[in-house]
This record gives structure tokens, sequence and C-alpha cells, in this order.
């Protein structure tokens, strides 16, 4: 399989119930405005219909940033939206059957959530592995392990795939997450509880670029 790049720095996963100070539209652009150069749509909670009108609203205004879309494990709204990917975990569509059902897959993610997975066949297929969760969030409760640094660092010493953090990752712990073998730092609440999500952004990838 071609090793495809993967130049993304900072990653906003957004659903609209994660927006405390404004619409998501606002949160997105403005996200995208400070740094954010790859974005998830992640709307758990929504029917098929809401999803996809969320998501060919935020595609349209990504477009006129040139920010690739990646969503959330739902295969029919990824396609529909001709997203630039989509993202998994362990208890969602494999990697493998969206290779099968989408041959024009830019970008598929897929969640690292212990060490017995690096030798799958799913993790082999995926351009980039999300390391879920760093630390515990709230956000996210169905995961099994904390990672730590200590865990990007034996995953880095075992794939030479991209690896995204994510789990409380903000601007004060991003340099030594990146130090630690991530290549991408991705976001929650950093940014779409923030009052200013541009400032919060910015204050991010510039701890990112002095990693």
């Amino acid at each position: 399989m071609v090793k495809k790049e993967f130049p993304y720095r900072l990653y906003l996963v957004i659903s609209e119930e994660a927006c405390v100070h404004h619409a998501y539209l606002k949160v997105v652009e403005q996200a995208v405005k400070g740094g954010v150069d790859l974005v998830q749509l992640r709307e758990k909670n929504s029917c098929t219909e809401a999803f996809l009108q969320k998501a060919i609203l935020i595609k349209n205004l990504l477009d006129q940033y040139h920010v690739p879309l990646i969503i959330n494990d739902h295969l029919e709204v990824a396609q529909k939206v001709e997203a630039f990917g989509i993202h998994v975990g362990t208890s969602d569509i494999p990697p493998t059957q969206i290779r099968k059902n989408w041959k024009k897959v830019n970008c598929l993610g897929y969640s690292i959530e212990d060490l017995q997975q690096l030798n799958t066949q799913e993790t082999h297929v995926a351009d980039y592995l999300g390391i879920s969760p760093i630390f515990n969030t709230p956000t996210k409760t169905d995961t099994i392990i904390e990672w730590g640094l200590i865990g990007i660092e034996t995953i880095r010493a075992t794939t030479d795939k991209p690896l995204v953090a994510i789990g409380q990752m903000n601007a004060g712990n991003a340099q030594e997450v990146i130090k630690a073998g991530a290549n991408c730092i991705a976001v929650v609440s950093a940014i779409c509880a923030a009052q200013n999500p541009a400032k919060a952004a910015e204050h991010l990838r510039n701890e990112i670029e002095k990693a």
C-alpha cells in the first residue's frame, strides 16, 4: 500500500453540541483562520439527514479555505458530501470494509486503543492512526486505556504511520506530545469551548510549530 502524505498539524474535531459560545460554522471558520488545517465532523447523536446537512455546510465553508473535511464514522454521509476522508474507531465500520465500499477515499483514519491493534489488517489499510485518548477526557468515555506520553513513544517506535494525538490536548501539552512522536494534535474543547476560537487555534498551532 502506497504511503500517503499527511502534512496536517492541527486537527479540529467538532460537533454542534461541543460549541459553547458560538455557532458551529463560526467556530470552524475562526479555527481555520487561527491555524487548523484539518476538520472532522463528529455527530454521534444526529440522524443521517441532519448529519448530512451539517456536513454540506461545513464542507462548502472549508472548500473556500482549501481545508479538508473528515467525517466521523458515517460512510454514507462521507460519500454523499464527497469528504476528503473518514475516521473510524474499533466499534465502527472496519477500515478494510471502507476500502472496499469507497474506492475514492483519500484519507482513512483509525483509532488505536490497544497495542495489539497495530498488527492488524485494519491498521495496515489506514492512512493515519488516532491515538485515543492521550489523557482521559470527558468528551470520550468509552475508551479502555490512557496512553500518556510513553504510549505515544511506544506506538511511534512500532509504526511509521502518521499519528494524531487526541484526549485533553491543549496549548500546555501540545509541545511535549509532538516531541513524544505525534505528527498532529486533535482538539475538541480547546477550540470549541473557547471564547475566541481563532486565538485558541493560533496559540495551539504556535506551540505545535515550536516543537
